[in-house]
């Protein structure tokens, strides 16, 4: 599919760290940011998570759920968000299929066996209202990321 504004992003269910399951349709009449990230336990990767979950009642405000994704395992991210202190954010596990949906939106990086860093915002009719994919070792601005969910 093409990530860009205005197409409808495909439904999907994936395990979250806090031993549940989210599926993207089940939050329709929210806005939800997409937040990618290629791989737990790093140092840009934890920064990106931690800025979510510092700003939670900022999206809150904004009737915004912020997830983080992943390739890595449930279970994997449940210890990292339980050592980086994770609690309202939930953190997605697309390990298996081993990326399926970063492959589907293209944005799995098949030299590095992981998604590549990107922020993807989705109206609260599940359609996406702005797409910005990053270097990987880029950090995300978090204040971009609010500006553009003030914009949709």
């Amino acid at each position: 599919m093409e990530l860009k504004k205005g197409v409808k992003m495909p439904d999907f269910t994936l395990a979250d760290n806090q031993g549940g399951q989210v599926r993207l349709s089940d939050l329709r009449g929210k806005k939800v940011l997409l937040s990618w990230h290629p791989l737990a336990w790093t140092s840009v990767c934890t920064d990106q998570m931690r800025a979510l979950e510092a700003n939670h009642k900022r999206f809150e405000e904004l009737n915004t759920v912020p997830l983080g994704l992943s390739v890595d395992a449930a279970a994997g991210k449940k210890v990292w968000a339980d050592v980086l202190s994770i609690s309202k954010t939930k953190l997605l596990s697309d390990f298996y299929p081993h990326g399926a949906l970063a492959k589907e939106l293209g944005i799995f990086l098949e030299e590095l066996g992981a998604s590549g860093r990107a922020n993807i915002l989705v109206d609260e009719q599940g359609v996406i209202q702005w797409v910005k994919v990053y270097d990987v070792p880029q950090l995300p601005d978090i204040e971009e990321v609010f500006e553009a969910i003030q914009k949709a």
